[in-house]
């Protein structure tokens, strides 16, 4: 395919240009205009707190003055590890008004991948949640990082709930004292005592707005580098094909992680540039996120299909009213077509499904808000988007609609490489193609369908996951001889980690001692539900693992 080729213009809303005229401005842009345009409409509401659009941005502003005052310079990285608060967003924004790149970490992670993360990016300040601190105390203190800024959740509440959350927390256990020294380890609230700082000066097609990790084949999170102009692109193009959302004032629920590219993308800039209200849920729970949806009333709602699925599972879902949801945007992993139709009978809303990598930005397709929508399709291009599917053995031979082959893209919002890894870049950016290592499939009129995967990812609740690094953490193990990592079907999150397992002869291993290593050195969601022992692992006559023949097993499904 040339780049000229594109027939799914032809499917595209009447609204949807196929091209749009780009703003070359910085990410920080996005909230100055909200502050500007709609100054008293709330920006986020958190249990009984808010904060409106102009408050959002001085306090991001001052923040961002307290960064500077801590030495921080353009261009250094400020690392963010806090589940959906808002500190999170004042953070966020006030590094960015500090000419700062950010760095999300997974308030999941442990040690291992945390240590690797700092390292790799060089953050020189990380914002951080008490009990992470308290967590990963002895690894950040010994860190290289200059400065470690501290928040609680009763720092997001308003009188009387910050007292009675601090007072229950103290009751369970769970208030671990700050132990600031005064010095390197500092409480966050103070870094907003300075006049603000908005104009940083940043080259919005040169700098760096994120470093956002991603795994890789070597079980190794690589830094995406993601510029100002990529990220203010693909929200400009979101806005042009999702043009109803916003022309009324919206509120959306702040589900999705915030640390994932997709919620930062979707619930804070995307948001933000609608001038909608967020509501941040700090972590999913099906009856809370039913009784937000019900007493916040949002009208869009950003998820995943292990999400959507959990709440139409639950019992007591005729009791709430979720009629107030207008759209929900599905993405992180296939919808289930059958889901797919119960959930738009429950809400009336408009569930659209779409597709996107880190690499990214990060969207590339999605399907029309009102136009036909073709089941089990992630849509069509978004504008100056180009698509092609190649032949996976020759990736210079296009293949013809309706056959499988490898997603590439190429796009404004495609990344401007790997940090620190020129090698890595240049194997999935080929002459401005973003190889995606999915397979997937194109009809005569455009729209995409995803098949397979090339790679070997897992996806469960939307969590990439890369089989490598469980592999290395499992052969660590001395009881351990071989071992591979693969996805299995799973009713609510998709897929979840099946580990196979070769003990070393005559060493006892027992599965509750595999759950228990990984449980030490991975986060939750990598931590293999099923562990199965064999004798020996399939391979080919070179010694590569046959996964396709693990996965298709139809051994025991046994838990640790």
């Amino acid at each position: 395919m040339t780049d000229t080729e594109a027939p799914w213009l032809d499917h595209y809303d009447p609204h949807v240009p196929p091209s749009v005229d780009y703003r070359l401005e910085p990410l920080t842009a996005i909230l100055d205009r909200a502050a500007h345009t709609w100054p008293d409409r709330t920006a986020i509401a958190f249990r009984n707190w808010r904060c409106t659009y102009a408050q959002l941005r001085q306090r991001a502003g001052r923040f961002a003055a307290g960064l500077r005052g801590l030495g921080v310079a353009p261009g250094d990285r400020v690392a963010i590890m806090l589940p959906n608060l808002p500190q999170t967003l004042v953070s966020y924004w006030g590094a960015l008004y500090a000419g700062a790149t950010v760095v999300f970490v997974n308030p999941l992670y442990m040690e291992t991948e945390l240590t690797h993360i700092l390292e790799d990016s060089g953050a020189k300040v990380l914002v951080v949640l008490d009990l992470l601190l308290a967590r990963h105390s002895r690894l950040l203190r010994g860190s290289k990082l200059e400065r470690i800024l501290v928040t609680r959740v009763s720092g997001a509440l308003g009188f009387p709930l910050n007292w009675l959350y601090r007072l229950k927390a103290w009751r369970e256990g769970k208030l671990p004292p700050l132990d600031l020294d005064g010095s390197r380890v500092l409480a966050w609230e103070p870094t907003l005592a300075r006049a603000p700082l908005f104009d940083p000066g940043e080259d919005p097609a040169r700098d760096l707005a994120m470093l956002q990790y991603t795994g890789g084949t070597t079980g190794l999170a690589k830094g995406v580098m993601l510029t100002h102009r990529n990220l203010s692109v693909n929200i400009q193009q979101a806005r042009s094909i999702l043009y109803s959302i916003g022309e009324s004032p919206e509120v959306f629920l702040g589900l999705l992680p915030f640390f994932h590219i997709y919620g930062l993308m979707v619930n804070v800039n995307f948001a933000t540039d609608c001038g909608a209200t967020i509501i941040p849920l700090p972590r999913f729970d099906p009856l809370d996120t039913l009784k937000a949806i019900h007493n916040n009333k949002p009208t869009v709602f950003p998820g995943t299909p292990s999400v959507y699925m959990a709440l139409m599972q639950q019992k007591d879902l005729p009791r709430y009213d979720l009629k107030s949801v207008r759209f929900c945007i599905s993405g992180s992993a296939p919808l289930p077509i059958e889901l797919q139709r119960r959930f738009a009978e429950v809400t009336e809303a408009e569930l659209v499904e779409g597709y996107g990598l880190t690499e990214a930005s990060p969207f590339t397709h999605i399907n029309p808000l009102v136009g036909n929508r073709k089941e089990g399709s992630i849509g069509l291009p978004f504008p100056d988007t180009m698509a092609r599917i190649v032949d996976t053995a020759d990736p210079g031979k296009d293949v013809p609609p309706g056959a499988p082959g490898e997603l590439l893209v190429k796009g404004p919002q495609v990344m401007a490489g790997y940090w620190n890894r020129p090698r890595d870049t240049d194997e999935v950016l080929r002459d401005g193609w973003l190889h995606t290592g999915d397979v997937a499939v194109m009809d005569q009129d455009g729209y995409f369908f995803i098949v397979d995967r090339k790679k070997d990812m897992i996806i469960s609740g939307g969590y990439n996951i890369y089989p490598r690094e469980i592999e290395e953490v499992l052969h660590a193990h001395p009881k351990i001889a071989d071992v591979a990592a693969v996805g299995v079907p799973h009713r609510t999150r998709g897929e979840v980690v099946k580990a196979y397992v070769v003990p070393v002869p005559g060493s006892g291993l027992t599965r509750a001692e595999v759950l228990a290593w990984c449980r030490e050195k991975l986060a939750a969601y990598k931590t293999p539900k099923y562990v199965e022992f064999l004798d020996e692992l399939p391979k080919t006559f070179v010694g590569k693992v046959l996964r396709r023949v693990l996965r298709d097993r139809p051994g025991e499904q046994k838990p640790g």
